[in-house]
């Protein structure tokens, strides 16, 4: 097994004491000040689950709420394009969060990353991008993704949604955004005359997609998003082929493919000790991979072996839970089953080790025809380093 050296023992901005619930205040220089804009960089914030309060170990063994506004400050000051915050039914509200950072913050875009349409009401969509952009500028980019849709859905007595109902469901939100009335009833579910009085000035919000960019998910993209973010833990080879899928989806649309901008999520972890890296890394990944589907697809994009998906998805801790793990555990507390997601996986997808290190990684996306890279995991404190690096990188190539 490998271990994860760590380069820098000290990274800025390490957790509160234990109890405390302020946000942690970086005193590292890199967070401060006015930042170049890096244009192909975001950055996701309190990745994962959510506590209540910091935890003891790593600093990202746990991440506040609190800490997570205080990190979309700080990606605005290092220079990063936008910000992304997948929502969860907890103390993740996207709207609260992102609102929290676009009241502190002047130019840095916040997208969701990602809504399942089943959690909310098309009005109640198209209302939350219509109020970020009324409030805080035109910036907001409402992120789309099945996500945990079905789940989210048996609560709240909306559809699961296929790809047919998110095009629909798009066509409803863009529709309220040109002051129509909207009487619907098919694959989206049974509204009847939707309509939002007032709007915000200016250009209507992006609207993106969270997929693998397979086939089915390419088409949708295509048909009506304005761009896609790919999911984390896709080696460059599987970036690039979904990269293919996606322009020759736009094709055969009649669209311009360069009209579609695609980002892809990397897990970063730039000159972490061992016991963070893999937290961030194989823990993570553990929690995509024991979900039905999502392993299965994981495993035939990057060319893994689905015997070791059968044999990580055995572990003790991870059965008998009437949901996934990731629903009961966070990453920090999967140590154990995480032992059996073999390195070799984690080497290929994710960004590990130094700062020059990480930078050829990322750049292998970018090559793989990623538009953008949007770091994941790690906080954008931790990726200070790595984003003035890229920096340099891109004004010298």
């Amino acid at each position: 097994m490998t271990t994860y050296p760590a380069v820098r023992t000290d990274p800025a901005g390490s957790a509160d004491p234990a109890g405390s619930t302020d946000p942690v205040v970086r005193t590292d220089p890199a967070v401060r000040g006015d930042a170049v804009v890096i244009e192909d960089l975001g950055a996701f914030i309190i990745a994962g689950r959510v506590k209540p309060r910091p935890g003891t170990g790593p600093e990202t063994s746990a991440r506040t709420p609190r800490q997570g506004v205080q990190d979309g400050v700080d990606a605005e000051a290092i220079g990063f394009r936008r910000v992304w915050l997948s929502e969860r039914w907890n103390l993740k509200e996207a709207g609260a969060l992102l609102g929290g950072v676009g009241a502190r913050t002047e130019r840095i875009g916040l997208a969701t990353g990602v809504i399942p349409p089943t959690a909310r009401h098309p009005l109640h969509a198209a209302a939350l991008a219509s109020t970020m952009n009324a409030a805080y500028g035109p910036r907001f980019v409402l992120g789309l993704g099945r996500g945990d849709g079905g789940a989210i859905g048996a609560r709240t007595g909306l559809r699961k949604y296929a790809n047919r109902a998110t095009e629909d469901y798009v066509g409803i939100i863009r529709a309220l955004w040109r002051g129509e009335t909207v009487d619907y009833d098919g694959p989206a579910g049974e509204f009847g005359g939707l309509r939002m009085d007032d709007r915000h000035d200016g250009p209507d919000p992006e609207i993106w997609y969270g997929t693998f960019g397979m086939p089915r998910g390419a088409t949708t993209a295509a048909r009506c998003m304005d761009g896609v973010l790919l999911i984390p833990n896709l080696t460059p080879e599987a970036t690039h082929a979904s990269v293919l899928r996606l322009r020759e989806a736009c094709e055969k649309e009649g669209r311009d493919p360069a009209s579609l901008r695609i980002a892809q999520c990397v897990i970063t972890a730039p000159e972490l000790d061992d016991t963070e890296t893999r937290q961030l890394c194989h823990a993570r990944a553990l929690t995509y991979l024991q979900a039905p589907g999502w392993g299965e697809t994981l495993c035939a994009m990057n060319g893994w072996d689905p015997g070791m998906l059968a044999r990580i998805r055995e572990h003790s801790q991870l059965k008998g839970h009437a949901t996934l793990a990731d629903n009961v555990f966070h990453r920090s507390e999967l140590e154990e089953p995480a032992r059996a997601v073999p390195d070799r996986w984690m080497d290929d997808s994710c960004a590990i080790g130094s700062v020059p290190e990480c930078v050829d990684r990322l750049a292998a996306y970018r090559d793989a025809g990623a538009d953008e890279i949007v770091t994941y995991g790690s906080t954008p404190g931790q990726n200070a380093g790595l984003a003035k690096s890229w920096t340099r990188r891109s004004v010298s190539a």
